[in-house]
C-alpha cells in the first residue's frame, strides 16, 4: 500500500507558522486611506463630469473592457449600469480581436480601464474600435501613456502608489477604478431620476425587488387555503381545520365573509389551560380574538412583515380584508420569508 501524500499526514510540527502583526495590518488600512484620500483630492472633476456626460449622452451601448484585474472591475461597473436601467457590456478585448469587436456600432462608446495606459491588448484594440466608429475613452493612472494620446477623451485616476510593498499588485489602482467607476454609474442614476420603484424592476428576484414590488395580495394564501369558521363552531370541532391549513388560526367570519376575530392555536392552549374539560362546550366565537391586526390586499407585502413584528408583541399572521372588511386573503410570516422577505 501507498503512503499518505504529506499534505495528509500529521506534519503540523513541522508546519511554520504565519501570524499578522495587528499593528502592522492596521497601518496598511491607514495607508490605503491615505491613498485613497490622495486619490479624492486630486482628482479632475472637470474630467470626471465630461466623463459622466458622455456616457448620459450615449445613444449606444456603453462597452466597458479592461485587462487582469482591471477588467473584473470592468465587469463590476458594466453590471452596476446594467442594474440601474443603463445599457452596457463588458468587451474581453481578446475576444473582441477574435470576432466579438463585430457587436461594436458608430453609436456605442467604448470604455477602456488600464492603470499604465500601456497595455498591449488594448492598443491593439483601439484602431479595430475606431473602425467601426465607437468613440473612445481611456481611464488611466500614469502620465504620458500611449492609450490616452489614441482615445477621444482620457480621464486621469491620481494614483499615489499601490499598497503593495513592492509597489506592483494592483490593489489601490482597482480600488480607485471601483470607486470612480460605481460614482459616476450613481450619478446617471441620478440624472436619469431613476424611481426606487424603476431601480426594483430591475432587481425582480432580489430581495430589494421583492420589497419594492410585492403586494400583499401576491403572497396571500385565497380561497381554499383559507382556515375559516364560524363564531358559533364549538373550539373542538375545528381542531382539524385549525392545524391543516398551515397558518396556526382560524379566521371566524360571518355568513358573508366579515371577518369576526382570530383563534390561534395560542388561543387553543390557553382555554384549554384554563378551562379543561370545559373546552368541549366552548365555541370559537367565545374565545376568539375580537380586534386582530389586519392588512389590505393592495399594501406592499414588506409593510405587512413590519406589522407582524409591531409591538407590543410579535404575531405570526395577518387576515387580509378588503374594504367591506371581508376576508379575501391571509398572509403568513413564513409566506412571506418564503417569498425572499
Amino acid at each position: 500500500m501507498g503512503s499518505l501524500p504529506h499534505f495528509l499526514s500529521d506534519s503540523s510540527s513541522q508546519k511554520e507558522t504565519h501570524l499578522v502583526d495587528p499593528i502592522k495590518l492596521r497601518n496598511l488600512f491607514n495607508s490605503q486611506q491615505k491613498y485613497l484620500n490622495n486619490f479624492f483630492d486630486k482628482l479632475d472633476h472637470s474630467q470626471a463630469h465630461l466623463f459622466t456626460q458622455t456616457l448620459l449622452n450615449s445613444t449606444g451601448t456603453i462597452f466597458i473592457t479592461g485587462v487582469g484585474k482591471s477588467g473584473f472591475v470592468s465587469k463590476n461597473i458594466s453590471q452596476t449600469l446594467v442594474s440601474l436601467g443603463i445599457k452596457s457590456q463588458f468587451l474581453s478585448p481578446v475576444d473582441a480581436l477574435h470576432g466579438d469587436i463585430g457587436i461594436l456600432t458608430e453609436n456605442d462608446v467604448l470604455v477602456m480601464f488600464s492603470k499604465s495606459g500601456n497595455t498591449e491588448e488594448l492598443l491593439r484594440l483601439v484602431p479595430c474600435a475606431r473602425a467601426k466608429g465607437a468613440y473612445l475613452i481611456s481611464v488611466t493612472s500614469v502620465d504620458g501613456n500611449s492609450l490616452m494620446g489614441l482615445s477621444d477623451l482620457n480621464v486621469h485616476l491620481p494614483l499615489e502608489r499601490e499598497l503593495c510593498p513592492f509597489d506592483l499588485a494592483p490593489t489601490t489602482s482597482t480600488a480607485i477604478q471601483m470607486v470612480f467607476g460605481c460614482t459616476v454609474a450613481i450619478a446617471m442614476m441620478d440624472a436619469k431620476n431613476l424611481t426606487k420603484e424603476g431601480y426594483a424592476a430591475n432587481h425582480p428576484a432580489g430581495r430589494i425587488g421583492k420589497s419594492l414590488i410585492f403586494k400583499v395580495k401576491d403572497v396571500m394564501k385565497k380561497q381554499e387555503e383559507l382556515p375559516v369558521c364560524k363564531e358559533g363552531d364549538l373550539i373542538m370541532d375545528q381542531l382539524v381545520e385549525l392545524t391543516s391549513k398551515g397558518c396556526g388560526c382560524l379566521l371566524v367570519i360571518g355568513d358573508d365573509y366579515h371577518l369576526i376575530g382570530t383563534f390561534t392555536d395560542g388561543d387553543l392552549r390557553r382555554t384549554l389551560k384554563a378551562s379543561k374539560e370545559g373546552i368541549f362546550k366552548l365555541t370559537v366565537g367565545q374565545m376568539c380574538n375580537r380586534n386582530p391586526r389586519t392588512i389590505g390586499p393592495e399594501r406592499m407585502a414588506v409593510e405587512a412583515m413590519k406589522k407582524m413584528e409591531a409591538p407590543p408583541s410579535p404575531v405570526q399572521f395577518l387576515p387580509v380584508i378588503n374594504e367591506e372588511n371581508i376576508v379575501i386573503g391571509i398572509v403568513t410570516l413564513h409566506g412571506l420569508v418564503s417569498a425572499g422577505l
